[in-house]
């Protein structure tokens, strides 16, 4: 399983990369199969995503990130670019990359959805090995 996350927002993304690796941890895959990946920030993810989606060798990555609405419009080319850039790498490689970037308006909602109650690291890695395993399912289906 491969892990990008972006280091910008880290009070943030430490928290989601927490509740992504525990999940991961919980669902049976051990330390030594996840490969864990920093960028500098989130427009950075989908490139990280498609340098390990090339290798061939991941069931699933899981892409985690924070972007916090500011001032300016950047913000909302961020949030495009890193959403359609991680989007390209899923279909190009066939290959699940689960979304675990928070886009919120303050820090506050970032912290809340970053959370051990509420953990959008968590729940994309959930995504991950679920649509990992569904894609097992359905190439062993078209057999």
């Amino acid at each position: 399983m491969g892990v990008v996350v972006s280091r910008f927002n880290e009070m943030i993304t430490e928290g989601l990369l927490a509740g992504a690796l525990n999940t991961l941890k919980e669902a049976g895959i051990a330390d030594e199969a996840i490969t864990l990946v920093r960028v500098p920030g989130s427009f950075e993810l989908p490139l990280a995503a498609q340098r390990l989606a090339q290798t061939g060798t991941f069931e699933a990555i899981v892409c985690l990130g924070a972007v916090i609405r500011g001032e300016t419009p950047h913000f909302d080319y961020i949030c495009l670019q890193a959403s359609n850039g991680l989007r390209e790498v899923a279909l190009k490689y066939d290959l699940p990359v689960a979304f675990g970037l928070i886009t919120a308006d303050t820090v506050e909602q970032a912290l809340a959805r970053a959370g051990e109650e509420r953990n959008k690291g968590s729940e994309a890695a959930t995504s991950a090995v679920e649509m990992a395993n569904l894609m097992k399912d359905l190439e062993a289906d078209g057999e």
